[in-house]
């Protein structure tokens, strides 16, 4: 069975030609971003990157990040970003970098409508804490950073299989595997049950990988190897 019919995947990037490309191409069913990856690309004005990248991709949802420190501002930030078009997620960090959490701003910006993605959980009273708040009802992704866990040496796996079990009583959240480091990730993340994985382009275009015949794979290898060598021009 295809892997994409087990869980939705979101391609994560800043660029405007790199996400164009990727909805035109197929093969993922939906994109975030965040200021970090949208500073690495170069963008500085981010509104106006949004708006264009909506102007292209109108059916798929996509997540933009309010980047406040403050709740009273990231509410109106919030609210501006969701008003751009109705496939928009609006992403609000789990705290502040003072470490209060967001979860009466998340309440009332679910109160007033919007669609969140509430990101950068890593712990397990973090993922608890924003399950006691939700109602049958509210549309949220939930990002989980695995791939962060797993840089600690915590294995995610179990962390992920327990968030979707609990929140199995809000049927329009999905539990999202954030911050992949490998294509394994998007299996282990389909079969602890989450219903979204963010994944870059390369981690995307490997997954046609799957099923290859590894006697195959390593020829393929062997041959790059020898290949690159010739073409080196390398002697001993």
């Amino acid at each position: 069975m295809d892997i994409r019919a087990r869980i939705k995947v979101y391609a994560d990037g800043a660029s405007k030609e790199e996400m164009v490309n990727r909805y035109r191409k197929g093969g993922v069913d939906g994109f975030t971003t965040n200021p970090t990856l949208m500073v690495k690309a170069g963008i500085r004005n981010y509104e106006r990157f949004a708006v264009d990248v909506l102007s292209e991709i109108q059916n798929l949802p996509i997540s933009f990040e309010v980047f406040s420190d403050e709740f009273n501002e990231m509410e109106l930030q919030a609210m501006k970003i969701g008003s751009w078009a109705k496939n928009v997620n609006v992403k609000i960090p789990i705290t502040n970098t003072r470490g209060e959490a967001s979860l009466p701003l998340i309440r009332r910006l679910l109160d007033r409508g919007l669609k969140l993605n509430v990101t950068a959980l890593l712990t397990d009273r973090q993922i608890d804490g924003l399950h006691e708040i939700l109602e049958p009802g509210d549309d949220v992704i939930v990002s989980i950073f695995a791939g962060r866990i797993a840089d600690t040496g915590v294995d995610p796996i179990p962390v992920m299989k327990r968030a979707v079990q609990l929140y199995k009583d809000l049927p329009d959240v999905k539990i999202l595997w954030a911050s992949p480091r490998e294509v394994l990730n998007i299996y282990q993340a389909a079969d602890a049950g989450c219903h979204i994985i963010t994944a870059s382009d390369q981690l995307i275009e490997k997954l046609s990988l799957n099923g290859k015949p590894l006697e195959a794979f390593s020829l393929e290898t062997v041959k790059m190897f020898y290949d690159d060598a010739v073409g080196a021009g390398f002697t001993l």
